[in-house]
């Protein structure tokens, strides 16, 4: 057989060859996904393969089957990709579209991703998000490195705009600091970018009070970027050593938390508690530790010297009346 035959005859079994999901069952388009996408039928020609945990390629030819895991960095989750900020793209907005030929060309594979100015940048309707500082910024952060782009933290196909949609602050927290300990409480994912030995990070904030409490109810970037008054979060990571080590850098009325955490927070919001500090949220205080039962302790001490001295004035009036 010539090369040329025996090179066909490989072309065309790989494209008679079918990859389809492990079972219909698990493929689930719902209703709502055609209410945010346009695209959804021609997206299912990637989620197919990439939406499923595992797939099963048939070869027609010779009757074989084989059943794989697709690599869980190249798994989408439906919901949460028709829940992002991008859920209303095709997935060809950003993929070459030789990737809608099986196997994917090698060559596809190193394509250049799109980044965040190269949509977002130098346009006004995104201009109060800032982009172009936020690039400025990370060129100025301990990311930028080789290797490292804006996907590292922000998935694209799953990324939300959380914190300054949020209702539940405590929600937020929870997601802007899973970004951070994707890579940083991952080794195997940390060690894509850096030769570094392994960083436990509950160790290595030994130091910190509380620190359940700490990593409740504040994000790393608090102490771990500087403060920009431009940016809604900033980007620019410090060096381990410049990291905000002093409890009054937080906990004290001119609080950094007030131009990071709370900006999201209207003024309103941001008044409060009558007792033990400047701030009192169910999240942080500023100024000192929260105790809700100096803070009902304190009410119910208020309302009794209130009542203490109308029942005195009572008394006086109609003691003098008597006279």
């Amino acid at each position: 057989m010539t090369k040329p035959i025996r090179f066909f005859l490989i072309l065309l079994l790989a494209a008679t060859s079918t990859l389809i999901a492990q079972s219909d069952d698990s493929l689930k388009i719902k209703s709502s996904y055609f209410e945010v996408n346009d695209f959804v039928e021609d997206n299912e020609a990637c989620l197919k393969c990439h939406g499923e945990e595992k797939y099963l390629i048939e070869d027609p030819n010779s009757g074989r089957s084989i059943t794989n895991h697709m690599c869980p960095d190249r798994t989408i989750d439906r919901d949460a990709f028709y829940s992002s900020v991008h859920k209303a793209f095709s997935c060809t907005d950003c993929h070459s579209y030789d990737f809608m030929t099986f196997p994917h060309p090698l060559e596809v594979r190193f394509e250049e991703h799109f980044m965040c100015l190269d949509c977002h940048g130098y346009d006004e309707s995104f201009a109060q998000y800032h982009f172009e500082d936020i690039e400025m910024e990370f060129q100025k952060s301990i990311h930028n490195m080789e290797d490292f782009s804006c996907w590292k933290c922000h998935d694209p196909h799953s990324y939300k705009a959380f914190m300054r949609n949020a209702e539940d602050l405590t929600e937020a927290i929870l997601y802007d600091n899973n970004m951070c300990l994707k890579c940083h409480a991952n080794f195997s994912r940390f060690t894509l970018l850096t030769d570094r030995e392994e960083i436990n990070v509950v160790k290595s904030h030994e130091w910190l009070p509380n620190q359940t409490a700490h990593f409740k109810s504040v994000r790393c970037i608090e102490c771990h970027t500087a403060i920009s008054d431009s940016i809604l979060i900033p980007h620019q990571i410090m060096p381990k050593a410049d990291a905000v080590k002093r409890c009054t850098e937080c906990h004290s009325r001119d609080s950094r938390l007030m131009h990071t955490l709370y900006k999201f927070q209207s003024k309103e919001e941001r008044k409060g508690g009558f007792v033990n500090g400047v701030i009192m949220t169910d999240y942080f205080v500023i100024g000192a530790n929260k105790s809700p039962f100096l803070d009902k302790l304190s009410f119910l001490i208020l309302a009794g010297t209130l009542l203490g001295i109308a029942f005195h004035t009572f008394l006086r009036i109609r003691n003098k009346k008597t006279k």
